[in-house]
């Protein structure tokens, strides 16, 4: 246990610094960059928006759920189908907080190939849309692309940065750091020659597991290094990191009925054979990686702490995320008494605040509709005004999420 909580220890302070400032900058994006900035340059439909779309898309903090709901609001918007599948499959694949905390673990060179391998699948995807996708192939949705917050604009990028994104990865974030301390001192080292020493067939073994599951781009970065350390070779770490996050069983459904079958096949097959083309491409070069601070069992006690600068940050990182998750759990067990003409209907598929905006901005145009909140972790919409029900339930399905009725 005694190891396993210097492991842990060693894990959080070296990614905290990155990810405080990473979550920051992600803060300043959210607030200063508009939307209508990103659909300025998606509207037309040539290789210049798809390049754009992946351009935009590296940089932003959203995971494949709730990047979705983004590229469907850029649909609405006459965001081209190419442009849609470029921004749908570079965007998740890493952010400027992910990049930053893969420097930490990983390195430079891991720092370098993931925004570069995100850029290059989400074109190449794109383009591919474009030529192979007929217009009337990939539905557009109706709906407004309004979201609208109070307050200053510093107030909001700390709220954003520091609250309701450790709310949206918090969880997973936290999960990822425990199975990268518990890899550490559990699995025995070089483990993944075990089963084959083949890159390939390690690869492979990744896909199958990561595609299917909801895998949050930074939250695997500490796996991802624990892994390697035990015998995973660096291309089968990418290919963890890029097909993980990129894509999962939930979005792959929301995509298939907001863009069509070929258009989800197309987007699907992109991102697993360029993860796969990467991941050897990192093995083939030979890029280094950044060696996590291990520790043995034997001598645990000896382990050098780490310094005082990370060690804060590590404080501050790990009384944010309480704050945050323990906010998160108790709105999702608090049932506040419902106001006059106001209704409680139980929506699923919402994972994080990008989906509550857009179921928002999905029935707020209903008539009858005078104000609309969602909640993913009650998995609720509560409406105030006489709507109908019907008419939420074909604008919630429409943006891509399933309605059960009223509570």
């Amino acid at each position: 246990m005694e190891s396993f909580l210097l492991s842990l220890l060693h894990v959080v302070c070296e990614m905290a610094p990155y990810l405080l400032l990473g979550f920051l900058i992600a803060g300043i994006l959210h607030v200063f960059v508009p939307q209508g900035f990103y659909r300025k340059y998606l509207s037309k439909d040539n290789k210049f928006a798809v390049l754009w779309a992946a351009l935009l898309g590296v940089p932003l903090p959203l995971c494949s759920c709730g990047v979705i709901p983004t590229a469907i609001g850029l649909r609405n918007e006459k965001a081209s189908k190419g442009a849609v599948a470029s921004f749908l499959i570079a965007t998740p694949q890493t952010g400027i907080d992910s990049i930053l905390a893969t420097f930490s673990l990983m390195g430079l060179g891991f720092a370098i190939i993931r925004p570069v391998a995100a850029l290059v699948t989400g074109v190449c995807g794109g383009l591919l849309v474009n030529r192979l996708v007929p217009e009337d192939d990939a539905a557009i949705t109706s709906g407004s692309s309004c979201d609208v917050e109070s307050g200053n604009k510093l107030s909001r990028v700390l709220r954003y940065a520091y609250f309701k994104m450790i709310q949206d990865i918090g969880g997973r974030l936290v999960i990822g750091l425990l199975v990268a301390a518990l890899i550490q001192v559990a699995i025995p080292d070089e483990f993944f020659l075990h089963f084959g020493k083949e890159p390939l067939l390690q690869m492979l073994v990744i896909l199958i597991v990561a595609v299917p599951m909801y895998i949050c781009s930074t939250g695997s970065i500490p796996v991802a290094a624990a892994l390697i350390m035990k015998g995973l070779s660096p291309g089968a770490a990418l290919v963890m990191l890029m097909a993980g996050p990129a894509v999962n069983l939930a979005s792959i459904l929301v995509v298939r009925k907001a863009m069509g079958r070929l258009f989800t096949w197309i987007y699907l097959l992109v991102i697993v054979c360029f993860a796969i083309l990467f991941g050897l491409g990192v093995n083939a070069i030979g890029i280094n990686v950044k060696p996590m601070a291990a520790v043995d069992p034997c001598c645990a006690a000896e382990t050098v702490m780490p310094g005082t600068f990370k060690l804060v940050c590590a404080i501050v990182l790990t009384l944010l995320i309480l704050f945050a998750l323990t906010m998160k759990l108790f709105e999702r067990f608090t049932h506040k008494a419902a106001e006059p003409d106001t209704a409680v209907y139980t929506v699923e598929g919402m994972h994080c605040s990008h989906c509550e905006a857009a179921v928002c901005r999905a029935v707020e145009d209903i008539p009858g509709v005078e104000s609309a909140k969602a909640s993913a972790s009650r998995k609720t919409l509560t409406i105030k005004g006489p709507a109908a029900e019907e008419a939420l339930r074909a604008a919630v399905e429409k943006a891509g999420y399933t309605f059960k009725g009223k509570k």
